[in-house]
């Protein structure tokens, strides 16, 4: 125990993570111990971490329980806690299409952040409390993941601001047109929920925004360009903060550990930047139901919740 120790990322988030083996070495107290510092930090760094599926499963599991790997998409066939994400598959969806003299209202869109901040599984009504990414082959540069610490965002604004913001509650959906069948029979969606626009964080009572460029619609109350104006400001907040950003850069065999209730993250945020593969698995623990400084709590509005898998 006294030889494990915490060197901050940046003063309030994030923490490289040294001297715990996260296979052979996680006895009760140390596994107390890391969700302290996890509360604490937000995010947790485990460099030199080789371990296979069923290990980061395990871990999982001690820290409160795996779901399955994801609402939608179907994880390993041998491991249905463990989403397998290859940047190969992803990459084409990171470049901008072009605007056309051919098509000149093809470039009209709505204003989004190019970077897609986001918290895991917000269409959910329980949202994942904590996600586990593992790299699997990891380039020799780039691929860096970005976290925004939502507790500082929230003390950021004005006194006015957030007491607005502790009323109102968020649309978050994701409705995918053909999903493939899943392994286990569950329903692949469509899923939509009903949020608080500021979070109470279960363990620490700290308030902390509670807002993702993906999947949340609009605030619920307020009309179309209202929500919009509120949303887009709210974006910028979490996008321009760089003061309130953590980057962790990978390497081979690095295990990354976030709250998914503190931190909303972006990447890989330069993952056009090299030709090299990309290969990370992902597992979580299951969430609870949000609930905001006025007493509401989140709801399904579509969709059941996310449970641990049995």
């Amino acid at each position: 125990m006294s030889e494990i120790s915490f060197r901050p990322i940046t003063p309030i988030t994030g923490a490289e993570v040294e001297g715990v083996d996260l296979v052979d070495g996680l006895r009760p107290p140390v596994v107390a111990r890391l969700r302290e510092a996890l509360l604490r930090h937000k995010v947790l760094v485990f460099r030199d971490q080789p371990m296979d599926d069923e290990r980061q499963v395990a871990l999982t599991d001690l820290l409160g329980g795996a779901t399955a790997a994801h609402p939608i998409v179907n994880g390993l066939r041998d491991a249905p806690a463990v989403l397998r994400t290859a940047l190969s598959a992803d990459r084409s969806g990171l470049a901008e299409a072009e605007v056309g003299a051919d098509d000149p209202f093809g470039g009209t869109v709505a204003r989004r952040l190019r970077t897609e901040w986001h918290i895991d599984s917000t269409f959910m009504a329980n949202p994942t409390a904590i996600t586990i990414l593992r790299g699997v082959q990891i380039p020799p540069a780039g691929g860096d993941t970005l976290f925004a610490n939502l507790e500082a965002l929230y003390g950021g604004l004005s006194p006015s601001l957030r007491g607005y913001l502790d009323t109102l509650q968020a649309i978050h959906s994701r409705f995918d047109s053909a999903p493939p069948p899943r392994f286990d029979g569950r329903s692949s969606g469509p899923f939509s929920a009903l949020h608080p626009l500021v979070r109470v964080h279960p363990e620490t009572g700290a308030r902390q925004l509670f807002i993702s460029s993906v999947f949340m619609q609009a605030v619920c109350g307020l009309k179309p360009r209202e929500s919009a104006a509120l949303l887009d400001f709210l974006l910028d907040e979490l996008a321009g903060r760089d003061e309130l950003h953590a980057r962790v850069r990978w390497e081979q065999d690095t295990l990354v550990m976030w709250d998914n209730r503190a931190v909303a993250h972006a990447g890989p945020v330069d993952g056009l930047m090299f030709d090299e593969e990309r290969i990370v698995h992902r597992t979580t623990v299951v969430g609870d139901l949000p609930c905001g400084p006025d007493g509401f709590v989140s709801r399904a509005l579509i969709g059941d919740l996310f449970e641990a898998i049995a």
